[in-house]
């Protein structure tokens, strides 16, 4: 064999392989928007985990995620939107309330988009409708805002004395401030309570607010369903001890470290479902086609040891109403 032939087979043979690498298809890529930390939202990242694997889906070996966190702050949303379309992601999942998916939708109108809210997306301007979404996003609501908080307020009713003062803590930046603050306040009188509104956003702004309680004296505070206080959830629940008031939390992550009660949805279910629904558009599915999923999985959890810690008494009424009592 000439040397020339001989050379040309070698390099033929060192290329082969790489040509083949090279005309696999690409992994598709996933951007991920939470509005508030990764430590926190680390049990809803692996619930939506788990939905892809149950679609079939496992990440590194099927599909990559990159995840963008706001750490709290609203007005990073748009910019780490933005960063995940010039990126050229396949799917984005913009989850921890309206204005993640807001920001995804503001920042494209042709990558798919799969959201998470506790409001009502249709008000929002999220989707046209629940049934069908049109254009590139769907998602899943549980609608937490209004309705919830108002059965929490009853719930917390049936521990404290009649005519009493109730806290209520709320992000003044959330988009839903007003009409939460609007629909407590008629709830509470309704139920003979007062109501002070405690706009806070920080835990420098949670500490404070907690300062004025022995002025105050509630018998109890609620929180308005938000990312950003909700990342607040184990100041929250030390604070309650210190000062030794009953709240009533959004999700059972409160409870299970220490927190009196909570009365929500079930954010590790929304959140396989959020999966299973990256999964089906990767596979094909459009988002106009899929209806937004109303999560109705509602769980009152009740950690006595909490309510001793408080002096508080539980009614056996409420405690044969749970569905997980914490000994």
């Amino acid at each position: 064999m000439r040397r020339r032939q001989f050379i040309t087979l070698l390099i033929g043979a060192a290329v082969w392989p790489l040509t083949c690498r090279a005309q696999q298809p690409a992994k598709p890529v996933i951007g991920f928007i939470g509005s508030a930390s990764p430590a926190l939202w680390e049990p809803f990242v692996a619930a939506f985990r788990k939905g892809l694997n149950e679609c079939g889906y496992v990440e590194g070996k099927d599909v990559l995620i990159e995840f963008r966190w706001a750490e709290g702050s609203y007005d990073r949303l748009p910019a780490l939107a933005a960063d995940l379309v010039q990126r050229r992601v396949s799917l984005i999942v913009a989850t921890g309330g309206p204005l993640a998916g807001l920001a995804a939708e503001a920042a494209t109108s042709t990558i798919p988009i799969v959201f998470t809210t506790g409001a009502d997306p249709v008000a929002q301007e999220l989707v046209a409708s629940l049934s069908r979404p049109g254009g590139n996003a769907t998602g899943v609501s549980f609608f937490t805002s209004e309705l919830l908080l108002a059965k929490r307020l009853q719930l917390l009713n049936e521990l404290v004395p009649p005519a009493t003062l109730i806290v209520l803590f709320v992000n003044p930046t959330s988009p839903t401030v007003d009409s939460i603050v609007r629909e407590t306040q008629q709830n509470a009188t309704s139920l003979g309570h007062r109501l002070v509104v405690l706009r806070t956003s920080t835990a420098q702004e949670i500490e404070a607010a907690f300062a004025t309680f022995p002025q105050l004296r509630p018998a109890g505070f609620v929180i308005a369903a938000d990312p950003a206080l909700n990342a607040m959830r184990e100041q929250f629940v030390s604070l309650a001890a210190r000062y030794a008031v009953p709240t009533v939390y959004e999700g059972r992550e409160s409870v299970d470290i220490g927190g009196l009660m909570s009365y929500g949805p079930s954010l590790s279910d929304a959140y396989r479902q959020v999966g299973i629904y990256a999964c089906r558009i990767l596979k094909g599915a459009k988002p106009a086609d899929l209806p937004v999923v109303q999560s109705t999985k509602i769980e009152l959890v009740i950690n006595l040891k909490a309510a001793k810690t408080l002096g508080l008494t539980i009614p056996q009424s409420l405690l044969l109403r749970a569905d997980e009592v914490i000994q």
